[in-house]
């Protein structure tokens, strides 16, 4: 089936990327010489994808030069700060079709898209051993029968996944019956996904290692791009290896700290000199 776009879901804070998601939105990092967004854009554009949407909400302003750069068009989610990345889908409900729906944040070695798609699909990596990933087994006819939280021996959803417009219906039909359900704010669409499996056919497009990346943390992004060791184009980080005096490679294991309501406030880290927290509002810096 022709593929009719691709909607690029990059409303969310990304908190455990800290501190970089603090100064500007994840999917506007720079790996390898390339914005990731910018990078998914021309990978989908190089493919034949005649349309492209990106679902923007946190720091919505800093995306709208690529509607001039790429022609591309920006639909926002004003529930990004309350509702997991079901509300993206929801925001872009009239957009959906035979469509791509893609996470801003990945990176993608090879081009994984193309203008014409056999079946729905999510992308997946295969767990020779235990991952904490949502894993996926399929049936007889290769749809996905079953997803669990965890496992190994598997295959694991990393990526972008296909819906065809038979599939986006479906999935709109029940979101709208859920939507207003206090139960559902916090669902990842994958989780609605996976509740209704027998009604939402979709299969599993196996990639082999190295194809598909994701970067939570600081220090998985310098495990791949290793400019980010000695460099961590972050203000933050900068101040702090002028203030303790250690250079920025010594810098690890960057965790965020967050508040009752689950909004990132500022982040933890060790260093040769200890244990520290940072915290944004005030540029406090505390040894733990």
């Amino acid at each position: 089936m022709k593929v009719d776009n691709a909607i690029i879901m990059a409303a969310g804070t990304s908190s455990r990327f800290a501190p970089l998601s603090y100064e500007k939105p994840k999917s506007l990092t720079e790996v390898k010489g390339e914005i990731l967004i910018e990078r998914q854009i021309r990978q989908l554009k190089d493919a034949g994808v005649p349309e492209i949407f990106i679902v923007t909400g946190y720091k919505a302003h800093a995306f709208t030069y690529l509607t001039r750069k790429f022609g591309v068009n920006l639909i926002h989610n004003p529930d990004y700060m309350t509702r997991n990345n079901n509300a993206s889908i929801w925001a872009a409900r009239y957009e959906l079709k035979n469509s791509y729906i893609c996470s801003s944040d990945n990176y993608f070695s090879t081009n994984p898209f193309e203008a014409d798609v056999d079946s729905c699909y999510y992308a997946a990596e295969y767990a020779e051993k235990e991952t904490p990933e949502w894993c996926m087994e399929e049936d007889k006819n290769g749809y996905i029968k079953s997803i669990t939280i965890g496992g190994a021996h598997a295959w694991y959803m990393l990526g972008h996944t296909f819906w065809d417009n038979e599939f986006s219906q479906n999935f709109l039909k029940i979101l709208e019956k859920e939507y207003d359900r206090p139960e559902t704010k916090d669902k990842l669409w994958e989780k609605i996904f996976a509740e209704h499996l027998d009604v939402l056919k979709m299969k599993i497009r196996k990639y082999g290692p190295n194809v598909i990346f994701e970067f939570d943390t600081m220090d998985e992004l310098r495990a791949f791009d290793k400019s980010y060791i000695s460099d961590s184009r972050s203000r933050v980080l900068k101040q702090l290896s002028e203030q303790l005096q250690v250079p920025e490679s010594e810098i690890t294991q960057l965790t965020a700290v967050k508040d009752k309501s689950n909004e990132a406030i500022g982040f933890r880290f060790n260093c040769p000199k200890g244990s520290f927290s940072y915290a944004y509002e005030n540029q406090a810096l505390k040894r733990i």
